[in-house]
This record gives structure tokens, sequence and C-alpha cells, in this order.
């Protein structure tokens, strides 16, 4: 079964999420729900979705990429759970292009820290700790970002906003330095 995505403007997605129990994790209840998100974020098609963007102010994530690419530091993650994630920042960031499964059809470039370090609980409520760098780190910064009512377009260079397929026609290739470079407002002399 397939949940519903919920879209931007849904007050749900602005919400702090709140903290599950042991024993709320440990439900039936929560444990179907864990497994429906990995079928909508696997559907959608996405690398991580977090339980507000479905309606339901938990802090609860899913994750998993299978993709590689090197200019992005993206390597394949395995699907996994974090729930009531604790994030910590690396000080070096870099920029790059998110889009959102909650903002369908657009994307921004996003400065995010190029690594991080998370203490949450996994699926089972054992205490896990990643350590994470380059793509894994965005999505974990990202996924985390909805639990606390953050979406990327807050953190977006505005002018860098743009539909999906604009963004794969004009930006594809260039890099983001010199995509910025090109987006600054022209500064003309008064005459």
């Amino acid at each position: 079964m397939h949940l519903k995505i919920v879209q931007a403007g849904d007050p749900v997605l602005r919400e702090s999420a709140r903290p599950l129990t042991p024993a709320e994790l440990a439900s039936a209840e929560i444990q179907q729900l864990i497994e429906m998100m990995r079928e909508t974020m696997r559907d959608a098609p996405g690398v991580g979705l977090a339980a507000p963007q479905i309606g339901i102010p938990l802090q609860l994530a899913v994750i998993e990429d299978v993709a590689e690419l090197e200019a992005t530091e993206r390597k394949p993650v395995p699907f996994h759970v974090i729930v009531n994630p604790r994030l910590t920042l690396g000080g070096e960031t870099v920029e790059f292009f998110e889009g959102c499964l909650s903002v369908e059809g657009f994307q921004a470039v996003v400065a995010r820290a190029r690594a991080v370090e998370v203490e949450a609980l996994d699926h089972q409520g054992a205490p896990v700790k990643i350590a994470a760098r380059g793509w894994y780190a965005r999505i974990l910064q990202h996924e985390i970002d909805h639990l606390h009512g953050t979406l990327y377009i807050d953190r977006m260079r505005s002018r860098t906003f743009s539909t999906a397929r604009n963004a794969a026609r004009y930006a594809a290739g260039v890099p983001i330095p010199e995509l910025l470079a090109g987006l600054e407002p022209r500064r003309t002399s008064p005459s």
C-alpha cells in the first residue's frame, strides 16, 4: 500500500515532529508504517521519506539510495530507519541541487555540511551512530530537517529555484560556482 505524500503548504510539514517512545516504535502499527513508508519512497521514487511527508508528525524517516555518482560523493546506502535523530554538522559545506517529494517537480541549490554524525534509534529501537559524507550526509540533513518543520526551500539559493525539467536542461554538467556566478543580478551603472 502506498501512502499519499503531502505537498508544501500542508501545515504538518511546518510542525516539529514528536519523538517516538520505545513502546510505540515496537508496536505493530509503527512497524507496518515503516514498511509502507519504504514502499512509498521506492515508488515515488526517492532516497528518503520522513513521516511528516505522509502527514504523520513523528520523528521517523526511512532512507535508501541505490545510485552512485562520483561528482556528488554519492554511493549506495542500504535501506534503514532513523528515529528521534540528533544531528551534528561538520564544518565544510558543499552546494548542490536538491529536490523533495513534498515540493514536487522543483529543485534548487542548497548548501549542506559535507559530513555529519547522527545518533538515532533504528527500526527495532537500538541506538545507532551514523557518520556520513557527501550525498548520504545531504540526505540525512534533508530528512532530519523535515522532522523539525524545515523544507529545503528554506535553505535554498532562491535564484536557483527551478523546475526539475529546466534544472536538467540548463544546469546539468555546469559546475555549481559557475552556475551561481551566472545567476547573479546584473549591475547597471546609472546613466
